[in-house]
Protein backbone atom coordinates (compact mmCIF):
# COMPACT_ATOMS: atom_id res chain seq x y z
CA UNK A 1 0.00 0.00 0.00
CA UNK A 2 1.27 3.40 -0.92
CA UNK A 3 1.83 6.07 1.55
CA UNK A 4 1.64 10.12 0.90
CA UNK A 5 3.43 12.69 2.81
CA UNK A 6 3.13 16.47 1.77
CA UNK A 7 5.48 19.10 3.39
CA UNK A 8 4.85 22.98 2.47
CA UNK A 9 6.45 26.52 3.11
CA UNK A 10 5.96 29.70 2.33
CA UNK A 11 8.95 31.57 0.70
CA UNK A 12 9.69 35.50 0.95
CA UNK A 13 10.86 35.22 -2.36
CA UNK A 14 9.77 35.42 -6.35
CA UNK A 15 8.39 31.92 -7.17
CA UNK A 16 11.01 32.30 -10.48
CA UNK A 17 13.52 33.06 -7.86
CA UNK A 18 12.22 29.38 -5.68
CA UNK A 19 11.99 27.43 -9.35
CA UNK A 20 15.71 28.66 -10.41
CA UNK A 21 16.67 26.40 -7.93
CA UNK A 22 14.09 23.59 -7.58
CA UNK A 23 13.87 22.99 -11.36
CA UNK A 24 18.07 22.47 -11.02
CA UNK A 25 17.98 18.67 -11.33
CA UNK A 26 21.82 18.85 -10.10
CA UNK A 27 21.24 21.61 -7.53
CA UNK A 28 19.72 19.24 -5.07
CA UNK A 29 22.73 18.54 -3.13
CA UNK A 30 22.86 22.55 -2.34
CA UNK A 31 19.68 22.88 -0.43
CA UNK A 32 18.98 19.33 0.56
CA UNK A 33 20.02 18.35 3.82
CA UNK A 34 21.67 14.87 4.10
CA UNK A 35 22.53 14.91 -0.08
CA UNK A 36 26.22 15.64 -0.80
CA UNK A 37 26.08 14.74 -4.27
CA UNK A 38 23.76 14.35 -7.17
CA UNK A 39 24.59 13.48 -11.06
CA UNK A 40 22.67 13.77 -13.71
CA UNK A 41 22.87 12.40 -16.54
CA UNK A 42 19.76 13.37 -19.48
CA UNK A 43 16.39 12.21 -17.68
CA UNK A 44 18.27 10.01 -14.88
CA UNK A 45 19.59 11.41 -11.53
CA UNK A 46 21.90 9.55 -8.82
CA UNK A 47 21.72 11.30 -5.85
CA UNK A 48 24.34 10.58 -2.83
CA UNK A 49 23.44 10.79 0.66
CA UNK A 50 25.76 11.77 3.48
CA UNK A 51 25.91 8.23 4.56
CA UNK A 52 27.69 7.21 0.88
CA UNK A 53 24.41 5.64 -0.47
CA UNK A 54 23.94 5.92 -4.14
CA UNK A 55 19.89 6.46 -5.08
CA UNK A 56 19.51 5.93 -8.93
CA UNK A 57 16.20 8.55 -9.75
CA UNK A 58 14.02 8.90 -13.18
CA UNK A 59 13.45 12.26 -13.53
CA UNK A 60 9.34 12.18 -14.77
CA UNK A 61 8.75 15.90 -15.15
CA UNK A 62 10.73 19.42 -15.40
CA UNK A 63 8.33 21.78 -16.06
CA UNK A 64 9.20 25.58 -16.11
CA UNK A 65 5.56 26.52 -17.00
CA UNK A 66 4.27 24.88 -14.10
CA UNK A 67 6.80 25.14 -12.36
CA UNK A 68 6.80 21.27 -11.21
CA UNK A 69 9.33 19.18 -11.42
CA UNK A 70 8.93 14.97 -10.38
CA UNK A 71 11.15 12.35 -9.80
CA UNK A 72 11.06 8.51 -9.14
CA UNK A 73 13.59 6.47 -6.68
CA UNK A 74 14.51 3.54 -9.15
CA UNK A 75 16.28 1.78 -6.48
CA UNK A 76 14.93 -2.04 -5.34
CA UNK A 77 14.56 -0.20 -1.68
CA UNK A 78 10.80 1.36 -3.22
CA UNK A 79 8.18 -1.02 -4.90
CA UNK A 80 6.67 2.65 -6.50
CA UNK A 81 7.68 6.25 -5.34
CA UNK A 82 7.11 9.22 -6.77
CA UNK A 83 8.05 12.97 -5.65
CA UNK A 84 6.32 16.01 -6.81
CA UNK A 85 7.79 19.74 -6.13
CA UNK A 86 5.42 22.18 -7.25
CA UNK A 87 6.24 25.78 -6.73
CA UNK A 88 3.68 28.70 -6.89
CA UNK A 89 3.32 32.19 -6.89
CA UNK A 90 1.43 33.77 -4.07
CA UNK A 91 2.42 37.31 -4.40
CA UNK A 92 5.09 39.12 -6.50
CA UNK A 93 7.95 38.42 -3.74
CA UNK A 94 6.62 34.96 -1.73
CA UNK A 95 5.14 31.58 -2.92
CA UNK A 96 4.59 28.11 -1.92
CA UNK A 97 6.90 25.52 -2.22
CA UNK A 98 4.92 21.76 -1.49
CA UNK A 99 7.03 18.32 -1.94
CA UNK A 100 5.37 15.27 -1.80
CA UNK A 101 6.44 12.36 -1.84
CA UNK A 102 4.12 8.80 -2.46
CA UNK A 103 6.05 5.44 -1.97
CA UNK A 104 5.73 1.62 -1.10
CA UNK A 105 6.69 0.88 1.20
CA UNK A 106 4.67 3.24 3.35
CA UNK A 107 7.81 3.29 6.43
CA UNK A 108 10.04 5.06 3.20
CA UNK A 109 7.43 7.98 2.57
CA UNK A 110 7.52 9.06 6.03
CA UNK A 111 11.11 8.68 6.28
CA UNK A 112 11.65 10.69 2.91
CA UNK A 113 8.86 12.78 4.54
CA UNK A 114 11.09 13.98 7.27
CA UNK A 115 14.01 15.25 5.02
CA UNK A 116 11.87 16.97 3.06
CA UNK A 117 10.84 18.88 5.33
CA UNK A 118 14.52 19.95 6.48
CA UNK A 119 15.46 20.64 2.69
CA UNK A 120 12.31 23.04 2.45
CA UNK A 121 13.26 24.91 5.65
CA UNK A 122 17.08 24.97 4.66
CA UNK A 123 15.70 26.62 0.70
CA UNK A 124 13.28 28.88 2.50
CA UNK A 125 16.80 30.14 4.89
CA UNK A 126 18.76 30.49 1.94
CA UNK A 127 15.89 32.02 -0.42
CA UNK A 128 15.16 35.12 2.16
CA UNK A 129 18.75 35.52 3.28
CA UNK A 130 19.65 35.92 -0.77
CA UNK A 131 22.77 33.58 0.31
CA UNK A 132 24.04 30.09 0.31
CA UNK A 133 25.26 27.61 -1.22
CA UNK A 134 22.36 27.21 -3.75
CA UNK A 135 22.22 30.83 -4.26
CA UNK A 136 25.53 31.35 -4.68
CA UNK A 137 25.58 28.29 -7.03
CA UNK A 138 22.54 30.13 -9.22
CA UNK A 139 24.44 33.45 -9.24
CA UNK A 140 27.40 31.92 -10.83
CA UNK A 141 25.48 30.12 -13.63
CA UNK A 142 23.77 33.69 -14.86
Amino acid sequence: RMASVRREVVIRCPATEAWALLGDPAALAQWFTGIVDAKVDGASRVVTTGAGIAMPEEIVTCDPLLRRFQYRITSPVFKEHLATIDVVALYDNECLVMYSTDADPAAMALMIGGGTLGALEELKRQCEANHGPAIEASKGAM
